[in-house]
């Protein structure tokens, strides 16, 4: 647990950039705010390691299972044309993963996403529920 931490911590700063979702086998499925990628979500460890390769492997194992079952969901209830995954960590050291749908046609199709666009697309809460509905009928 690291109280700097914004999965650990669990405030208003990660209320702010993601909703909790639900959990999974060893980490928590947030839906990312920030929807120009319809569907973006994060995969985020439940306990506070910086490394993925930190994990005992029964544990690395578990959590690209979790990984790969929200990936599925995502590709169930939107149909994206891509999925990309992004584990970063530079700012915030707690090993997570940016899984986003991507679109032909759509905002950076064959180019790496963008973490923060410019746009910032919000969503009404109507809106966010839809979303995170469809992605537990697909869990």
């Amino acid at each position: 647990m690291n109280p700097e931490c914004i999965y650990c911590s669990k405030d208003e700063r990660q209320a702010k950039l993601m909703i909790e979702v639900g959990k999974l086998r060893v980490s928590t499925l947030f839906l990312f705010r920030e929807q120009t990628y319809r569907g973006r979500c994060i995969v985020a460890l439940n306990e506070h390691v910086h490394e993925f390769f930190h994990l005992p492997q029964d544990t690395q194992d578990a959590y690209m299972r979790d990984v790969a079952q929200v990936a599925g969901a995502i590709e169930k209830a939107f149909s994206p044309d891509k999925i990309n995954y992004g584990a970063f960590g530079d700012t915030m050291p707690h090993l997570h993963f940016h899984i986003v749908p991507k679109y032909k046609d759509g905002y950076t199709w064959g180019k790496m996403f963008e973490m923060n666009p410019a746009d910032n697309k919000q969503l009404t809460d109507a809106e966010y529920e839809e979303i995170i509905a469809a992605l537990r009928e697909h869990l």
